[in-house]
């Protein structure tokens, strides 16, 4: 497990668990990167410009996000929405050659997203980074190649939109067990409570991946 982290004011166990460092911010033209205990998994802070009327936000701007150290091309836009409260979609992810690098952002409600360092070789594989993402703040988390994704709702009716670097191809898709107690991520769900789809319910755990990244 990662080693506890100062959160942010209003984060969850599972947030302090592996979430943000306090301070360790990049700051780009409306927006701030926040380092997470991962170092190559990043939050983005997008600035609201408000008045009277509401607010304003520029969500995704590649040279605000170069000059923080994100490049990445992404080429396809996805969108779920999710009804109950409890829903858990993952840990998803594409191996090589056609792996997905991910920025993840919720446009109703609120969700714990979690990314898992499945890198073998990596001095942080098997550990996970859990952070809130809500339609309030507008935060964003981006994912790179590498790690397994997924979240839980935290409110019903969940709408989460993200960009990938890779199309889907079903020939390279793959899923992580969400409950593996290896990994340990502390789902604010029972599993008997969580709505989960037939492919997540017998997703492999880690040990039983293989060597995938």
């Amino acid at each position: 497990m990662v080693g506890k982290a100062g959160a942010r004011p209003g984060t969850t166990d599972a947030e302090t668990s592996a979430g943000p460092r306090d301070g360790i911010r990049k700051k780009g033209a409306g927006m701030d990167v926040i380092e997470t205990e991962i170092p190559d998994v990043k939050r983005i802070a997008v600035k609201r410009f408000g008045d009277t009327r509401g607010w304003f936000s520029e969500t995704f701007r590649a040279d605000a996000l170069a000059r923080v150290g994100i490049t990445t091309p992404f080429v396809q836009d996805n969108q779920s929405f999710s009804a109950p409260q409890g829903t858990i979609r993952g840990l998803h992810f594409q191996i090589a050659p056609r792996a997905q690098a991910k920025l993840i952002r919720v446009l109703q409600g609120a969700i714990l997203d979690v990314a898992v360092d499945i890198r073998s070789g990596s001095p942080t594989y098997g550990k996970y980074v859990a952070v809130t993402l809500d339609a309030e703040t507008g935060d964003q988390l981006y994912i790179p190649h590498g790690f397994a994704h997924g979240f839980c709702t935290l409110t019903p009716d969940v709408m989460v939109a993200y960009k990938v670097d890779e199309y889907y191809s079903p020939e390279h898709d793959r899923a992580l067990a969400w409950n593996d107690p290896e990994v340990g991520i502390p789902w604010p769900v029972s599993g008997e409570a969580a709505i989960l789809s037939d492919k997540d319910r017998r997703a492999p755990r880690l040990a039983d991946l293989g060597q995938v990244f």
